[in-house]
């Protein structure tokens, strides 16, 4: 048991470090050395830990995806539950767009995920589940929202979502190009909800 528990903190450090190598200078500084030395490990155990370099790849975007997804769940989680499903939504989505400074290293990452997706299938499946759970969270929270008659009733929580998480997937892209300052997006994300929240149903 002990040793199996070692792999997995290995693997882990591995797709830390191919991560921070993302971050400072793209996916093309990938190498297998270069990864061993900043996971502190020698090449051949970062070999025993994944086949090819589309597999440390494949697992570090798992990494960062669990971490975007994470981040979501946590910040539901301390939100008390007498707070607006409005706020909620609100802090949520900026998690999701990674706003602040702490997670510009994960948003340079996910956009060269993204950027490398159509290329590969595999890095594109996993994105792709992603995509699909925070997608199911957004839509959640217009349910909640719903149910406590803050969001009008007449929306459609599962398109209203789709719209949601695109903002905020574009927001990210804007932020770290330089279009827009964060607190700028942050104003943007709660400009549309706020809207959302008081739209009427269409005239027939």
């Amino acid at each position: 048991m002990p040793r199996q528990v070692d792999y997995e903190d290995r693997r882990r450090r591995i797709a830390e470090a191919v991560c921070t190598l993302i971050a400072r200078s793209g996916m093309e500084a990938v190498s297998l050395r270069d990864v061993a030395a900043e996971a502190g490990v020698s090449m051949g155990a970062v070999q025993r830990c994944f086949r090819t370099k589309q597999d440390m790849l494949l697992s570090a975007l798992e990494h960062i995806s669990h971490h975007v997804s994470e981040r979501a769940n946590q910040r539901i989680a301390a939100t008390p539950t007498s707070q607006a499903a409005s706020t909620l939504l609100s802090h949520t989505l900026a998690e999701l767009a990674l706003l602040d400074e702490e997670s510009k290293t994960q948003a340079q990452v996910w956009l060269a995920f993204v950027t490398h997706a159509p290329a590969s299938e595999e890095l594109a499946a996993v994105l792709r589940d992603t995509y699909a759970k925070l997608h199911g969270l957004i839509a959640w929270l217009i349910r909640y929202g719903q149910d406590t008659r803050e969001v009008p009733q007449h929306l459609d929580p599962d398109r209203e979502a789709h719209t949601l998480l695109a903002l905020a997937d574009g927001l990210t892209a804007h932020v770290l190009a330089g279009h827009h300052s964060p607190p700028t997006a942050q104003a943007i994300l709660q400009r549309h909800i706020d809207h959302l929240l008081h739209t009427t149903p269409a005239r027939a």
